[in-house]
This record gives structure tokens, C-alpha cells and sequence, in this order.
């Protein structure tokens, strides 16, 4: 890769780096988890833009992260009045 690209990407690496950091962060305080979750550090050496991977996870995993989302837009929509 060139260091052109290198630096013209920082930014983006940041970014997708701190969103998964963020998003483990959250799922695990609401006791729920994606256990493959990650950057792809290889499409974005490629293409320069970096893309978040879920991976797979059981039912069970999203079942809890359904369930946190749920109660999050309905707090969402009792505190914002839509």
C-alpha cells in the first residue's frame, strides 16, 4: 500500500477501530455480545474504506441485542415525544 493511501485512510482506520471498540462496549454493559465482531482491516487496505464485520452469532446473542434495541427506541420515544 502506499503511503499516500496509508495516510489519507488514518482517519477512516480511527473511526472504524473506535466504532467497534464503542459497540463491544455498549453490547456488554446491556449483557449482550457479537463474538465476531471486527474491522476489515484487509478490504480496506484494498479500497480505503473500512468496513465492520458482525460475524455470527447464536440466536440467543441477538435475541438480547433485539431486546436492547427495543427498550432503547421505546425510551427514545417517550423522552423525544415521537
Amino acid at each position: 500500500m502506499g503511503s499516500k493511501l496509508y495516510r489519507a485512510t488514518a482517519e477512516q482506520r480511527r473511526e472504524a477501530a473506535d466504532v467497534v471498540d464503542d459497540l463491544v462496549a455498549v453490547l456488554t454493559l446491556g449483557g449482550a455480545k457479537l463474538p465476531s465482531v471486527e474491522v476489515d482491516w484487509e478490504h480496506g487496505r484494498m479500497t480505503g474504506c473500512y468496513l465492520i464485520s458482525l460475524g455470527c452469532a447464536r440466536p440467543f446473542d441477538l435475541l438480547r441485542i433485539v431486546d436492547l434495541l427495543r427498550k432503547g427506541l421505546r425510551y427514545e420515544r417517550l423522552t423525544h415525544g415521537d
